[in-house]
């Protein structure tokens, strides 16, 4: 794998493009974040039809471990022009109500009730008539937590639940992902109680600023690999409206998958228990659960 640097007009949300070298291949890549890779599309197809990239080369057996890697390291990678029907993907779930917010718009982990996360998480934006105006935030994890505390409002700093919590920089800057989770789930509670459904959404627009998290909007045939869980650029996302949302718009629908998981080499066999959990914990929203904290930063169940 080799990156090398190539001529290009650069803008402020297109910085200068880049040559992957990768499963014997070249691409067009760009970095808009330290934490982003955006992959365009192949060199010389340029101009051409979107193709299935993803499985015909990206993802081969014997390319695969390589490109997960990429994805650990790197944090979020951002798959552009690409068009694949396989049958791996399932609808992502959940729905937001102009009245409360759904579990998608909190920043979050995938598999973040169960005691086994998935490695990462892939959510695609298909190739379809009705375009996205629903972004996905994604940023670190550590930096998620520190803007969280960073712009929490004076009234909740204080509120008793975070009472005798040491927030300070050189602290958070230490945490592990255990305590991260922690406090983040005590500052999440302390919002979804005490803040009505467009002051949690307007508090999350700052933390998304506070975050430099990536916010493109998304475009038709775009799949985004996000690391999820991995001592190394571990990631968290959200769903995002960075308008009152008023309801009754109709916007283009994204599918996911955990490809570690599901998208097997020969002589792996799935674990029906973990996806089974996670497809179950990600409809529990819109089943009538809705997801509580003990007080210690760990959610779990009841009916709403």
């Amino acid at each position: 794998m080799s990156d090398n640097t190539a001529p290009n007009d650069a803008t402020h949300s297109h910085p200068a493009s880049s040559v992957l070298e990768f499963a014997n291949a070249l691409w067009r890549v760009r970095r808009p974040k330290p934490f982003v890779l955006v992959i365009d599309g192949e060199v010389g197809c340029e101009g051409t039809e979107p193709s299935d990239y993803l499985h015909d080369k990206l993802l081969l057996p014997e390319w695969r471990e390589a490109f997960y890697q990429l994805v650990d390291d790197t944090g979020l990678v951002v798959c552009l022009n690409s068009h694949t029907q396989h049958p791996t993907y399932r609808d992502v779930r959940g729905r937001s109500s102009k009245g409360r917010l759904s579990q998608g718009e909190y920043y979050h982990h995938d598999g973040c009730t169960g005691p086994v996360k998935p490695r990462f998480v892939e959510i695609r934006c298909p190739i379809q008539p009705q375009t996205r105006g629903v972004a996905t935030a994604v940023a670190p994890h550590r930096d998620v937590v520190k803007a969280m505390v960073k712009v929490l409002p004076a009234e909740l700093a204080t509120h008793s639940a975070l009472a005798g919590q040491d927030t300070s920089t050189e602290t958070l800057n230490t945490m592990d992902d255990a305590a991260l989770d922690q406090l983040q789930g005590l500052i999440t509670r302390t919002v979804r109680k005490k803040l009505n459904a467009e002051g949690a959404r307007s508090y999350f627009r700052q933390v998304d600023a506070a975050a430099n998290a990536y916010f493109e909007p998304w475009a038709l045939g775009e799949s985004r690999f996000i690391a999820n869980a991995n001592s190394r650029a571990t990631m968290q996302h959200r769903r995002a409206y960075q308008a009152a949302h008023t309801g009754g718009v109709a916007h283009g629908h994204l599918v996911k998958r955990w490809p570690h998981e599901e998208l097997l080499l020969p002589g792996q066999v799935l674990d029906q228990t973990l996806i089974a959990a996670l497809c179950s914990e990600e409809g529990d929203a819109a089943e009538g659960f809705k997801f509580l904290d003990n007080g210690n930063g760990v959610l779990h169940k009841e009916l709403a």
